[in-house]
């Protein structure tokens, strides 16, 4: 998982970020936009870091600690439901990149999953990136961790909806409760229009 990290360290950079969203997909709730910079000496690989989708939410609980506390730099972009019904979740997304990019002390490279995306420094987007690159999958981490917290919050708001469990996703257990109790203001009115007037 360190191949693109090891060419672009070859060509001379130093600090390589990786960047990924949590979020896109969702009827309710944010779009979190996580980005990192870690070390990549060999022994400051942390092991077990993957795609987020592919682990279990303890072992993603266990990883974002040790990322946050290891990481050279973190970066988080919180982009709320109204932005994205504004904006569309595309642009949402990009934004919330470059704001983690422009946030970085020191860049010279950074490494996006699957969005292209002009910024101050070069960047590269990855199909699959997170599990093609390490870094990717350390920011693909931090922005799962985060967003499912955001959405515990959420859940204990507006506990009819199930959150907790569902994260805002389209289920059709949320689609069932979406139909039953209606919107509530972190749902998505350009995502829920198919299922309930909004």
């Amino acid at each position: 998982m360190l191949e693109y990290e090891r060419q672009l360290q070859e060509s001379g950079a130093r600090y390589i970020a990786g960047i990924d969203e949590a979020g896109r997909g969702p009827l309710a709730g944010p779009v979190v936009v996580a980005g990192v910079i870690m070390p990549l000496g060999e022994n400051d690989i942390i092991e077990g870091v993957n795609d987020s989708k592919k682990l279990s939410a303890k072992k993603r609980d266990a990883l974002y600690d040790l990322i946050v506390a290891k990481a050279l730099d973190v970066q988080v972009a919180i982009i709320d439901n109204e932005t994205i019904d504004r904006d569309n979740i595309l642009n949402a997304t990009k934004s919330g990149m470059l704001q983690c990019i422009n946030g970085f002390k020191n860049v010279d490279r950074v490494l996006i999953d699957a969005v292209r995306l002009d910024a101050k420094v070069p960047t590269l987007s990855i199909i699959h990136g997170d599990a093609l690159s390490y870094s990717i999958a350390a920011a693909s981490i931090v922005a799962k961790v985060t967003r499912d917290r955001i959405m515990q919050e959420y859940h204990d708001k507006y506990p009819q909806y199930n959150f907790a469990k569902h994260k805002g996703y389209g289920t059709a257990e949320h689609i069932r409760l979406l139909k039953e109790h209606g919107p509530c203001p972190i749902h998505r009115r350009t995502f829920i229009g198919h299922f309930v007037q909004v």
